[in-house]
């Protein structure tokens, strides 16, 4: 328990000090403080990797790995941004396509006993495929007040999603779903002794982890008002670092999506740091690998500080 308290609170850590390091940095550049203006753009900005974050979170804790969020965010942003924009009806549909997509994930993974990495990364080049098929060249839109609804300006509607997603979570942790993924997580083999659908819930976590790739496409073109089909490929390790950052362990079964949001947030603060200290973008991924470095660093050496404290 203390580890995991430990493992999620780096993930606020790294948020706080990556929050006052843009405070820092925007305010030595523009000689003023960030307007709320600024605070909705940020939030605005994070919430696609958050919900991507949070899917990510879920199959991590199964002992997986989704490679393909990046192909189905890329497909569902390809479909939203072409038919959305006729009608809104057209979001369920969207939503649907990205459980399917992670379920077909899931039927690999948990009834054909193929590796994750494998077999995400596989369904990721055919995700991406079907993207571009759907949307050779960005462009497409998604109307006006869908995007009022989901990523408004002007209003921080983005905060009630914000907290509707962390909700979520906490009400699905809680859950003889979430206790069981968790079990799945810390020792399959003891999970399956006492019951525990193995299967059923590795082919429920890949189709969540689908619809949050869904709501991030959906949230995406909200936010940049067209498609591209190439939109999801950043997301692939962003994802992961937003796990890493927020302390889910990748042998499975500890850490919590809350400390994936944490990353998540913190990541895209780092874009804006990057932005205002005049970093050419060309050298964006070289320090956002770095973050993740230091990140990574940190929590090594904060795990073999609580071990040596521990009473042998």
């Amino acid at each position: 328990m203390r580890e995991a308290l430990r493992r999620v609170s780096l993930g606020y850590l790294v948020l706080a000090a990556t929050a006052v390091a843009y405070l820092v940095v925007y305010s030595s550049r523009l000689g003023r403080f960030p307007t709320s203006f600024d605070y909705l753009s940020i939030l605005n900005t994070t919430l696609p990797l958050v919900f991507v974050a949070i899917g990510q979170s879920l199959v991590v804790l199964t002992g997986g790995i989704d490679l393909s969020v990046g192909g189905i965010v890329s497909l569902c942003v390809a479909v939203t941004a072409s038919t959305v924009s006729t009608s809104a009806l057209w979001l369920v549909a969207v939503l649907a396509l990205g459980a399917a997509c992670g379920a077909v994930n899931g039927l690999i993974v948990a009834y054909g006993r193929i590796a994750p990495i494998l077999t995400t990364l596989a369904t990721l080049s055919v995700f991406t495929g079907l993207a571009l098929r759907v949307l050779p060249v960005p462009g497409g839109s998604i109307p006006p007040q869908v995007r009022h609804v989901l990523t408004n300006p002007a209003t921080p509607t983005g905060l009630i999603w914000l907290g509707l997603a962390v909700a979520g979570w906490l009400v699905l942790r809680r859950t003889r779903f979430g206790m069981r993924v968790y079990a799945i997580g810390s020792d399959e083999a003891s999970a399956r002794a006492v019951g525990v659908p193995a299967a059923a819930v590795k082919l429920k976590v890949y189709a969540l982890a689908g619809l949050c790739a869904a709501l991030a496409a959906v949230f995406y073109v909200s936010t940049t008002t067209s498609g591209d089909a190439n939109a999801g490929a950043p997301f692939i390790l962003t994802s992961i670092a937003s796990v890493v950052v927020g302390g889910v362990a990748f042998t499975g079964g500890r850490g919590s999506a809350l400390g994936a949001v944490a990353g998540a947030v913190a990541l895209t603060l780092v874009i804006d740091i990057l932005f205002f200290a005049g970093i050419d973008p060309l050298y964006q991924s070289l320090f956002q690998g770095l973050f993740l470095v230091v990140a990574v660093l940190l929590g090594t050496v904060a795990a073999l500080a609580a071990r040596r404290r521990r009473p042998a």
